[in-house]
């Protein structure tokens, strides 16, 4: 999930945010705002509802974002780096470069966040029970109150033992321990994911039919998340299990064609050397990479702007781009690759560009080691 904008950098973690943000910050907003406030305390001018709902929504994305930077930083503090952090439709995601080296290292991070998420319920709890004491406004403290509510079942909901959830790795941590292996552990989260997402779907699709209620399909949604989320989780597994030990540069493309940054973007469009090969090109400046080039960013250039617009303006800057040395664990890249042109990883060594992977490379690289490990059992 890759974030629509960034907001900024916390604690040095890229936090962003996905376009699909905006409906659900929209449904407790609008929920809020037009249901429970007037109901609870009716009487008020449409404008304190309406300020009060959107106040609770985003101090609601805060209390999420709180939860990820958890996961974040006990994941620095276990020797893992963090990519960035994107809030979208269904909550929040951390992603790690990395996979935890123990089962108490999985333990640690994954329990943080439903940790933090309890104590922000519970300081909830207290606020609104203060502010009752002092006898402010009734929707002020409804708004706390809901927002206790939220996030102690945002607790309860991601303890889980079902992955993506956190009580999914939590489950992980438990058999790895258990069994000493960690692709079987991943096997047993991920079959748990699949069947309570299946729960989910059965239970809001008969809401749904019995009562018409959006909550249903609500519930539905989520358990479809679940299953897919849950299925990608355990492919990825399965290839991080097949390419444990295979360095990146076994799989990459070495000594990619590149373009140089001050190529204008007409002369990129029209010359042979980038027709039918690639959809994307490094970017280099004085022979240093500076950035990823795709095809498709080049094209929304209007045609007349084309001659006066460069490639380094239409790229995709390297600060934003995945790169890693040639010697890196080539399993450790699979939870940052994403399908698209703009999601190719450069492979830089002391400072010079070696090769390209893309996910392409990698699911060659997959086949040939399963083939290679079917013939050898073949030949036994």
């Amino acid at each position: 999930m890759r974030a629509t904008f960034v907001l900024g950098r916390i604690a040095g973690v890229r936090v962003g945010v996905h376009w699909s943000v905006l409906l659900i910050f929209g449904i407790i907003a609008l929920g809020l705002s037009q249901g429970r406030l007037p109901e609870t305390y009716p009487g008020r001018a449409w404008a304190v509802y309406w300020a009060a709902g959107l106040c609770t929504a985003v101090v609601f994305f805060a209390s999420l974002l709180a939860h990820e930077l958890a996961h974040a930083v006990v994941a620095r503090r276990n020797g893992i780096e963090v990519d960035d952090i994107v809030l979208w439709l269904l909550g929040g995601a951390a992603r790690l470069k990395g996979e935890a080296s123990s089962p108490g290292a999985e333990l640690r991070i994954a329990g943080v966040g439903p940790l933090v998420s309890l104590l922000l319920g519970g300081l909830f709890t207290l606020g609104a029970w203060l502010l009752d004491l002092a006898s402010v406004s009734g929707i002020v403290v409804e708004m706390v109150a809901w927002l206790a509510g939220i996030n102690v079942l945002l607790a309860a909901f991601n303890a889980l033992p079902a992955a993506p959830l956190d009580g999914g790795r939590l489950l992980r941590a438990f058999l790895w321990w258990r069994t000493g292996d960690r692709l079987r552990a991943t096997a047993g989260a991920t079959a748990a994911g699949r069947v309570f997402g299946w729960l989910l779907v059965v239970l809001g699709l008969i809401a749904f039919m019995r009562t018409g209620a959006f909550g249903g399909l609500w519930l539905t949604l989520i358990g479809w998340f679940l299953i897919a989320a849950a299925t990608a989780e355990g492919r990825q597994a399965q290839m991080r299990g097949v390419l444990a030990g295979i360095p990146v540069r076994d799989a990459m493309t070495p000594e990619p064609l590149t373009v140089s940054a001050d190529t204008t973007v007409a002369g990129f469009l029209t010359s042979s050397r980038y027709r039918f090969r690639h959809s994307a090109f490094p970017v280099t400046d004085d022979g240093a990479p500076v950035g990823l080039a795709t095809l498709d960013s080049a094209r929304k250039v209007p045609q007349a702007e084309a001659h006066a617009v460069t490639v380094s303006e239409v790229m995709v800057p390297l600060s934003q781009t995945t790169v890693v040395e040639p010697d890196a664990p080539l399993a450790d890249l699979l939870p940052r690759m994403e399908p698209g042109a703009e999601h190719r990883v450069l492979v830089v060594d002391h400072g010079r560009l070696v090769g390209i992977v893309s996910l392409s490379d990698v699911s060659r690289a997959v086949t040939w080691l399963t083939n290679t490990a079917s013939g050898r059992r073949g030949g036994l």
